[in-house]
């Protein structure tokens, strides 16, 4: 049996996991993020998913998280080695990535973005902006010498789509997809061509006052998309070149190469 590592990315919306054989993903899944659910409910819940694919928790022989949800950071570690039988390699600022934080306060910059920017560079190289398109839209942008500058941050689509439901009276709750024309002609097509075509112009502006703030020309910075919604608006972004789906959990696995690496040279 080739060695297993199991990645587990804590987001606040959805819990997304990955099983590496190796260098291959081989299987991956997301479980609605729930701060109420209980260590044996989420260890439970990892086993009977990894059982449906065929794996046995017992191949797995290493685990390793990041979170931006400081209420499970306690409740998935304490699943992990109850139900898993393993203690899980956390990632935090202190982290060797492989990148420089650049952050004015290391510690604030969520995981999730260095991971990314980690996953990014080693992927792509540099200067590089990767836009994660998910509950939060995050800008980040990384130097050619491998340093995280920071970005910024924006509510994401369905905190948005769900903000007009909660707060207006006849608006409806909608799926968020591309409407066929900017001009809708109705209410849900109206509110699709708000969404879409809006985050669309605040993507690729942002995207562009960091080119302009840098100095840069588009053709010398690469340009990556991730996150849920980040095939929905690419593909009509004017400035994204590429869409990777799977960087957040391919960075826990680089990192966790460099590490495991780092502890077997000096062991």
């Amino acid at each position: 049996m080739r060695p297993i590592l199991l990645v587990i990315d804590i987001g606040n919306t959805n819990i997304v996991c990955g099983i590496y054989k190796d260098d291959e993903l081989i299987k991956d899944w997301r479980i609605a993020t729930k701060e109420n659910k209980t260590s044996d409910e989420y260890g439970m819940e990892f086993r009977q998913i990894m059982e449906i694919h065929g794996i046995s928790y017992h191949d797995i022989e290493d685990i390793i998280i990041s979170s931006v949800v400081p209420n499970l950071m306690h409740t998935i570690p304490a699943a992990c080695s109850r139900y898993l039988g393993i203690k899980p390699y956390i990632i935090n600022h202190l982290t060797d990535t492989g990148i420089i934080n650049g952050y004015g306060n290391p510690k604030e910059v969520g995981s999730d973005r260095i991971v990314n920017a980690a996953a990014g560079f080693k992927k792509y190289g540099g200067p590089l902006i990767i836009i994660d398109i998910g509950t939060a839209i995050t800008f980040d942008y990384i130097t050619e010498e491998g340093e995280y500058l920071g970005g910024a941050i924006a509510p994401g689509l369905a905190i948005s789509s769900e903000a007009l439901f909660m707060k207006t009276s006849k608006l409806p709750k909608i799926e968020i997809d591309t409407p066929k024309k900017v001009i809708g002609k109705s209410t849900v097509e109206s509110i699709q061509s708000g969404l879409v075509y809006g985050y669309i112009g605040l993507v690729d502006s942002i995207i562009e006052r960091m080119l302009e703030e840098k100095g840069k020309e588009e053709k010398d910075v690469k340009i990556l998309g991730t996150g849920g919604f980040s095939a929905l608006i690419s593909q009509n972004s004017r400035y994204i070149e590429k869409v990777d789906k799977m960087l957040t959990l391919d960075g826990l696995k680089m990192i966790y190469d460099r590490n495991k690496r780092k502890k077997t040279e000096y062991a």
